[in-house]
């Protein structure tokens, strides 16, 4: 840990996150190197895809020779289930980690004793990125289990010298009652489920200076801006991102720091990161937009090579106004995974998303449901209206005719920025199911007549 002054940010290891970029890139440098001959020796399809490319670890002499090197891609981790990625002996593994695997097979992740020491580490100076100190209650209702989210800042919340509440995810009755009970400063979820918390706390009428959270860590699902200012406004947090996957480590990847709000600083000296154009697969310039690729540097276990994301962001180098010299990512924007083709449109759930929260009458409760009527694709946004409309209104059903103006409204809306007519419904309050993980936002009912739901 490194003091600061009171006019400096508080940095968690100063000495490795203000590297000159010179020293970033010879420390990258060394470590791909070595990475590089490691995983062709020891991983079965790390050597394949290397000699098919003509690609051996020695040619590689600079970062920019990273570009000869093949890709790793999901697909890779299930064909491979559920070991066979694995760099180091199983009796060497001290914990394995999956995703959820709601298609088939879940993707397989080990940490050996030195990944797990990396992981609490970048997870600490995540957490002193965002503004939490030693000494801090850190409430954490991140899922505990086999997704990555709960334990990875479970143990970085410890190493940071904090004290953490390991809440998990539901009963949100009872965490509001520990948030006062136990006076946390510091609350880590996903941001739809902070949306959850604060509307129970509205409901039961809960004063907020009962509550002493001041920083809401979120992550786990794509957010807009627009959310982030919701979350706050509802919360009176400051509401920071963080970002993280479990096939690269879990959380801690990046994060956003207080001080700039500008960007997630990427730990440069365990995540080595790429842009490319997920079409070419080639390397696109810093601030521009692509499918963002990342190569483990220092993970024994199960390290990846060039694994793409599928995550739409960008990158900046310049320093940051925190003191950070590590690169920074934009927010993730999107998934490519999660585009709809709506007759022939390109959409994001987080454009939809965009539209209804810039609407002051609507919450930022909604669904997307897709179906297909006379072999044509129609999407329906099913949006909450506002307590407080409701109320103007005396009931429900007495706004007909604001109601018809407002779904003209956000039609029109929607049509400007997805150059598409989307059919929308307006919902009473409460109506929209919630989350207490990832939020449900699209509902594609167009395959064979199932029902197929996307976690946001």
């Amino acid at each position: 840990m490194s003091v600061s002054t009171k006019s400096e940010a508080f940095i968690w290891n100063r000495q490795v996150e203000c590297l000159s970029r010179d020293e970033v890139e010879s420390l990258q440098t060394s470590a791909l190197q070595q990475l590089l001959q490691r995983v062709y020796e020891s991983v079965p399809l790390y050597k394949k895809r290397f000699d098919e490319a003509g690609f051996k670890p020695e040619q590689l002499r600079t970062l920019a020779d990273l570009k000869n090197v093949p890709f790793t891609r999901k697909s890779d981790l299930r064909d491979n289930y559920p070991f066979g990625l694995f760099a180091i002996p199983k009796d060497k593994i001290r914990r394995l980690h999956a995703s959820s695997g709601t298609k088939g097979k879940p993707t397989v992740v080990g940490y050996s004793d030195t990944d797990l020491s990396n992981w609490k580490e970048v997870c600490a100076r995540s957490l002193a990125a965002a503004g939490a100190r030693p000494g801090d209650v850190i409430h954490n209702a991140y899922g505990y289990g086999l997704f990555t989210g709960g334990l990875g800042m479970h143990y970085g919340a410890e190493h940071l010298g904090a004290t953490v509440v390991p809440a998990s995810g539901g009963r949100t009755q009872q965490q509001i009652m520990l948030l006062q009970d136990f006076g946390a400063r510091v609350l880590l979820s996903t941001p739809s489920y902070a949306l959850n918390m604060a509307l129970m706390i509205e409901e039961q009428q809960i004063p907020r200076s009962s509550i002493k959270l001041e920083i809401g860590i979120f992550g786990a699902e794509p957010w807009t801006e627009e959310l982030r200012q919701q979350i706050e406004e509802a919360l009176r947090v400051k509401a920071l991102d963080i970002y993280g996957l479990s096939e690269v480590m879990g959380p801690g990847v990046s994060m956003e720091c207080a001080e700039g709000r500008q960007g997630l600083h990427i730990w440069e000296d365990h995540f080595l990161p790429e842009i490319i154009d997920p079409k070419t697969g080639q390397i696109v310039p810093d601030g521009e937009e692509g499918e963002l690729v990342f190569t483990t540097l220092r993970k024994e276990a199960m390290p990846v090579v060039r694994y793409r994301t599928g995550d739409v962001s960008k990158l900046y180098r310049e320093k940051c106004t925190c003191g950070r010299t590590m690169v920074r990512m934009e927010r993730v924007r999107a998934r490519l995974d999660d585009m709809l083709i709506i007759r022939g449109v390109n959409i994001y759930p987080s454009e939809v998303e965009k539209v209804l929260l810039s609407i002051d009458e609507l919450s930022p409760h909604y669904q997307l449901v897709i179906e297909r009527k006379r072999a044509l694709d129609v999407m329906e946004v099913q949006v909450e209206v506002t307590e407080q409309l409701v109320k103007r209104w005396g009931h429900f059903s007495d706004g007909l005719v604001e109601m018809s103006d407002l779904t003209n409204k956000i039609q029109c809306l929607l049509k400007d920025m997805l150059g598409l007519t989307a059919e929308v419904r307006l919902m009473k309050p409460k109506t929209v199911p919630r989350s207490e993980g990832k939020a449900v936002r699209v509902i594609d009912r167009r395959h064979e007549g199932a029902e197929s739901e996307k976690g946001r």
